[in-house]
C-alpha cells in the first residue's frame, strides 16, 4: 500500500466535502524580508513599523498577500496538486491583519464541480478559510481550478456551479482595528494622492516592468509551500515549461501599482480575479489600474477604492482590457495575464 500522496483528481471531489489541510505555518519576519526581496513592493505600512504604528497598526503587520500566499499554499496538495491551471477567485476578505508570530491553518469546502467537455479535466470550486492560532478567521475566499481526471471514463458528477457575488459590498469590508489615517504622513508614504484625487473611470499606467525568471518564481512558490507540479516539474506540461504561479503575478502587479497608488496601503478584499493567460520565465510583466468605485468607511480618515489591476506581458500604453472589434471582440486583449478586481483602503 502506497504511503505517498498523489493528490486529488477531479473524480475524487464531491460537493460538500471538507478538506483539512496539513502543515500549519507560522509567519515570521523572514517572510516579510523575502517578500520584499522577490517583489518590488514599497508600501509604507508593511515596510515601516513606525509608519504602521502611526496609523494605528501595532504590532507591525505583514503585507496582506503574504497571508494569502501562505494560506493558499496549504490548499494545493489537496485541491490543485494535479491542476492544469488555477482559474479565478471571488469573495476574498481579509478579516484581520496578520503579524509575525501568527500561525495560519487552512481548510476548504468543495462548493461546485463541472466536468469539461473534453472529458479529461474538470473545474473544482472551493471555499477556503484560514484561521490563526486563536481560531480567529484571518481571511477566506473562493477559487476555482481546472484539475485532471485520473480516469477519462469515470462518470461525470452532477454539475454544480456556485452563485458568487460579483463584488464584496463596501459595508462588508473589515477595517483593521485601530486604523486611523487622520494624521497620515504623505511624505513618508511616497505620494500625495488621496481618496478625493481619484475619479471613477480613471486609468493609471504604472509604467515599470519586471522580467520573470524561473529561479525567482520557483523560490517564491517554495516560500509559500505551494507544491503544484506545473510550477516546478518540466515533465508536468507537454511544452516542458514551468508555469509561473498565478499568485506570483498578483504580487508582482500589486508591487508595480505602487507607482500611482502608493497610498492604497491595505488590500481589504478581492472581488474577483482571473488568470487570463499563462506566464513563463522570460515574460516581462507590466501593470495598469482602473478606478471602478469609491466608498467611505467609518474609520477616521479612511476611504476605500475599488480597483481593477491588470497585469500584461509587455507594456500596453492603450490599457485595453478586451478586444473591441472582429471575431475576438469582447475577449481579453493579447498580452493580458491577470484581471484582478479588489478593494483597498486609502487616506481621505
Amino acid at each position: 500500500m502506497s504511503k505517498t500522496n498523489a493528490g486529488h483528481y477531479f473524480e475524487d471531489f464531491t460537493v460538500g466535502q471538507v478538506l483539512e489541510h496539513a502543515t500549519p505555518r507560522t509567519v515570521t519576519e523572514g517572510d516579510r524580508a523575502l517578500y520584499g526581496a522577490i517583489y518590488p513592493t514599497r508600501f509604507a505600512v508593511p515596510s515601516s513599523a513606525q509608519f504602521a504604528a502611526a496609523v494605528g497598526l501595532a504590532p507591525h503587520p505583514v503585507e496582506e498577500l503574504v497571508a494569502f500566499h501562505i494560506a493558499f499554499g496549504k490548499t494545493v496538495p489537496d485541491v490543485s496538486l494535479n491542476a492544469v491551471a488555477n482559474l479565478g477567485y471571488a469573495e476574498l476578505r481579509f478579516h484581520r491583519t496578520v503579524i509575525p508570530g501568527d500561525t495560519l491553518r487552512t481548510s476548504s469546502e468543495v462548493i461546485g464541480l463541472k466536468e469539461n467537455s473534453n472529458g479529461r479535466t474538470g473545474v473544482v470550486y472551493v471555499r477556503s478559510t484560514a484561521v490563526n492560532q486563536r481560531g480567529e478567521v484571518a481571511l477566506d475566499w473562493v477559487r476555482w481550478v481546472m484539475v485532471h481526471k485520473r480516469d477519462q471514463n469515470a462518470p461525470a458528477p452532477e454539475t454544480v456551479v456556485p452563485a458568487l457575488a460579483t463584488v464584496v459590498a463596501p459595508e462588508d469590508l473589515v477595517v483593521p482595528d485601530g486604523l486611523d489615517f487622520s494624521s497620515y504622513d504623505f511624505t513618508a508614504a511616497g505620494e500625495p494622492h488621496r481618496f478625493d484625487d481619484y475619479a471613477v473611470g480613471e486609468k493609471i499606467d504604472h509604467v515599470d516592468g519586471v522580467t520573470l525568471t524561473d529561479a525567482e518564481h520557483m523560490m517564491a512558490t517554495r516560500l509559500w509551500q505551494n507544491t503544484a507540479k506545473v510550477h516546478f516539474n518540466t515533465e508536468a506540461r507537454p511544452d516542458a515549461k514551468r508555469l509561473v504561479y498565478g499568485g506570483h503575478v498578483i504580487s508582482l502587479a500589486r508591487a508595480l501599482s505602487f507607482n500611482g497608488l502608493a497610498n492604497a496601503q491595505l488590500i481589504a478584499a478581492i472581488n474577483a480575479g482571473a488568470h487570463t493567460a499563462p506566464a513563463f520565465a522570460g515574460d516581462t510583466v507590466y501593470a495598469w489600474s482602473e478606478v471602478l468605485d469609491k466608498a467611505e468607511t467609518s474609520a477616521p480618515g479612511v476611504g476605500a477604492l475599488r480597483l481593477r489591476l491588470v497585469a500584461t506581458k509587455g507594456r500596453d500604453e492603450s490599457m485595453a482590457l478586451t478586444v473591441q472589434e472582429g471575431e475576438r471582440a469582447g475577449k481579453y486583449a493579447a498580452g493580458v495575464l491577470l484581471d484582478l478586481d479588489y478593494w483597498a483602503f486609502i487616506p481621505r
